[in-house]
């Protein structure tokens, strides 16, 4: 069957002429924009976290799925920890037995310490009986050289005492390390209490086997909403961080209030995103607005990253906002 060429231009003509009343719209309103009001548009950024895993592994849970909310703390997934397990175990044995050599050192420490008091008694004795003449020198110096052999091997049993401690520290540090290296084998969601995410990727499945660093998860933090803006130093240089701004999401219809987070110090080519030729041939700075938490919390996860927005500054901090989109978000212009 035969397709005319009508068929085929009439969706292709709808679709140009869609289009370019977008760009007609566009170009519209940022005409029509009081003096002081600049406009530029960019996409929505949503602070992204990889959440990996610290050591190789196997994993054996994964415990959400893509699109599901979760919160800092939460538990993501898990590695095998049968291996970690059995080293615990085999730290916590020479623990036991570093404890029991302790036990003995003190023992041995005691029993030496005993001996030493015998030979400084006889020694005592000795040397009365010897400036009495009643020994011979030769028994005095017997005497004398029992009593230093007595002192050394207290010496060298509270040495082994030293030793045996030493042991049983390192095998607590041991043991400690190996407690650590399970509670990381479980991978939660990182941030301060009360972050909230949602997961935009599952990176890997159940089984996966990861080397240290490898990837779970890949989160997005909907109440961390940017826009990056490329202004022209005219404009920037009227700009400082902190100042208001205006956000409008295409298709949401609403002027969102946002904030200057950051103003680039170095300036650079506009990228290829941005609308017209013009403007990307121009060297510009990128300015970064930031959406307030509550803001982005209130709109339920309605901006999506990757969005189109307008973003509007404002060069002259008398000019009253306009009307920006076809509403106004809570607190809005």
């Amino acid at each position: 069957m035969a397709i005319r060429p009508a068929t085929i231009l009439v969706p292709l003509v709808a679709v140009a002429l869609v289009a370019g009343g977008v760009v007609w719209w566009r170009a519209e309103t940022r005409s029509a924009l009081p003096p002081g009001i600049v406009a530029s548009n960019g996409r929505l950024e949503l602070t992204r976290s990889d959440v990996a895993v610290k050591y190789p592994g196997r994993l054996i849970a994964l415990h959400v799925d893509e699109g599901d909310e979760v919160h800092a703390g939460d538990l993501i997934a898990e590695e095998d920890p049968a291996d970690t397990l059995a080293q615990l175990q085999q730290a916590e044995a020479v623990r036991a037995r570093a404890l029991a050599a302790t036990s003995r050192a003190a023992g041995e420490t005691a029993a030496r310490e005993s001996q030493a008091g015998i030979a400084a008694i006889d020694l005592d004795q000795t040397a009365r009986l010897d400036a009495q003449k009643m020994v011979s020198p030769v028994e005095l110096q017997q005497r004398r050289l029992a009593f230093a052999g007595a002192g050394a091997a207290v010496a060298a049993a509270r040495g082994g005492i030293a030793e045996a401690r030493g042991a049983v520290a390192e095998a607590d540090a041991g043991i400690a390390r190996l407690k650590n290296v399970l509670n990381d084998l479980r991978i939660a969601a990182p941030g301060r209490p009360g972050t909230r995410y949602s997961v935009e990727y599952r990176v890997v499945e159940n089984g996966a086997v990861l080397p240290a660093g490898g990837r779970v998860v890949s989160l997005l933090n909907p109440d961390d909403v940017t826009l990056t803006l490329f202004l022209p130093a005219a404009t920037v240089a009227r700009l400082a961080v902190g100042d208001e701004a205006r956000i409008v999401p295409e298709g949401l219809g609403i002027a969102i209030p946002a904030r200057i987070s950051f103003i680039a110090p170095d300036a650079q080519f506009t990228p290829k995103f941005v609308e017209t030729a013009s403007e990307r041939e121009k060297l510009s700075y990128r300015v970064k607005l930031s959406i307030p938490a509550d803001q982005a919390r209130a709109l339920h996860g309605r901006l999506k990253a990757g969005m189109t927005a307008d973003g509007y500054v404002r060069t002259d901090p008398h000019q009253g906002w306009p009307k920006l989109g076809s509403a106004s978000a809570r607190n809005g212009s």
